[in-house]
């Protein structure tokens, strides 16, 4: 492919667009020697040196558009080549610098830099950070970190929390969210560092497959609609289970992401888990809990808290094990209410392809399938779940239990 070249103005850059998801863009400037400009599928945009110092590739980071104006970009990229031509190198004196940074410290540089501009989930992050590696990372360098370190810890996390009792057990899947987390702040913060976390396997996970009973479904809408359940989060509850959306998602909903006249909710793709814009048919149950929010509504979020950095609702950790004792639920995630409604379905005889469609999955041999449906079709089995799961409500002695759901998570 022959190299890209364009004279670097403000206004040539901000109409370069973002490539496709899994490519990226590289521009250069016809003015400065060695200065690129590296566009990802995001649209995040990187002036960066790229050049071959005593025989090797080298690639020197100087800002984010448009942190600097073009004039100091150029200015920056001019020193950089002054003492490469000195036969300095300034990226090996970068990194000298970088690898007595804690990890602490990157891990915020990171927070700001690149996860709060481009992630609605970064909250989650944070959380991750301060719960597994805060204590055993927090304070040690960069230059502290090998793969065998890295191993250990990710070993530790299992072990050292089921020394502590079933109640406090961190699952494979989590410890491999946590890798997965350590590995990305390296890559994207620190890229001129050798990432500690290559060659670092993940645990082997369990499809984990606890769905609601109808029995336990009935105790959960008790205990939500009882006088100790707040409003806010019990909405959040019910378009959970009536939307079988993702927890993230529906915490980040926006109205005008809603379409109440037609019945349809539209996630963006830049925030959707598969990078796909989906289409979430709405029951009229869900219509009807929107419509009522929709009546005092003064945000631009469905869910939105003063308390939350996001302007939006969080997480509601304390108030989900609270419902869970009320209605004598055990072993019960959010996660598990997306699961529920997709096993509602697969006991009414719902097809894996509608499930699938409803629920949003993504996979190589289902997408066209997928993308087939007539969101009609797949509005008629949300319908059908839902009001089988608020028939619950009202149920005999004896019940027929739901089957396990056909197909993924």
């Amino acid at each position: 492919m022959a190299r890209q070249e364009i004279n670097f103005t403000k206004a040539a850059i901000d109409n370069l667009q973002a490539p496709a998801p899994g490519s990226r863009l590289e521009v250069y400037d016809t003015k400065t020697p060695h200065l690129r400009l590296r566009v990802s599928h995001t649209g995040r945009k990187v002036f960066e040196i790229y050049r071959w110092h005593q025989g090797a590739p080298v690639r020197l980071k100087i800002c984010v558009w448009p942190e600097k104006t073009i004039e100091q970009v150029r200015k920056a990229a001019e020193k950089l080549n002054a003492e490469f031509a000195n036969g300095e190198n300034p990226a090996e004196q970068k990194r000298a610098v970088r690898e007595e940074m804690t990890f602490s410290a990157l891990f915020h540089l990171w927070l700001e830099q690149f996860a709060k501009p481009h992630k609605r989930s970064w909250e989650d992050d944070e959380r991750r950070f301060q719960n597994y590696m805060e204590r055993p990372f927090g304070n040690k360098r960069l230059s502290w970190f090998t793969a065998t370190r890295v191993r250990e810890w990710h070993q530790r996390l299992t072990t050292q929390q089921k020394q502590r009792g079933p109640a406090a057990t961190i699952s494979p899947a989590t410890a491999n969210r946590s890798l997965a987390l350590l590995k990305t702040v390296f890559a994207e913060a620190a890229p001129d560092l050798h990432n500690p976390c290559a060659g670092v396997k993940m645990f082997k996970e369990t499809s984990r497959e606890r769905f609601l009973q109808p029995d336990e479904m009935k105790r959960l809408f008790d205990a939500l609609e009882s006088e100790e359940t707040g409003e806010t989060f019990r909405d959040y509850i019910y378009l959970s289970l009536f939307t079988a959306a993702r927890r993230s998602n529906v915490l980040a909903m926006r109205w005008t992401d809603l379409d109440l006249d037609v019945k349809l909710w539209t996630i963006p793709g830049e925030v959707s888990k598969n990078g796909a814009t989906m289409r979430v048919p709405l029951a009229d149950a869900a219509i009807e809990v929107l419509e009522r929010r929709r009546r005092t509504a003064s945000s631009v979020f469905v869910f939105p808290s003063s308390e939350s950095k996001t302007g939006h609702y969080c997480t509601p950790t304390k108030s989900w094990k609270a419902l869970l004792q009320r209605a004598k639920l055990h072993d019960l995630r959010l996660h598990d209410l997306r699961r529920s409604c997709g096993s509602v379905m697969a006991n009414q005889g719902t097809s894996i392809a509608i499930i699938g469609g409803a629920l949003g999955h993504k996979h190589h041999s289902s997408t066209a399938v997928y993308a087939r449906l007539q969101v009609s079709t797949v509005r008629d089995a949300m319908e059908a779940a839902t009001r089988a799961m608020l028939a619950t409500r009202e149920l005999p002695e004896k019940v027929i239990p739901f089957r396990r759901k056909a197909g993924g998570e």
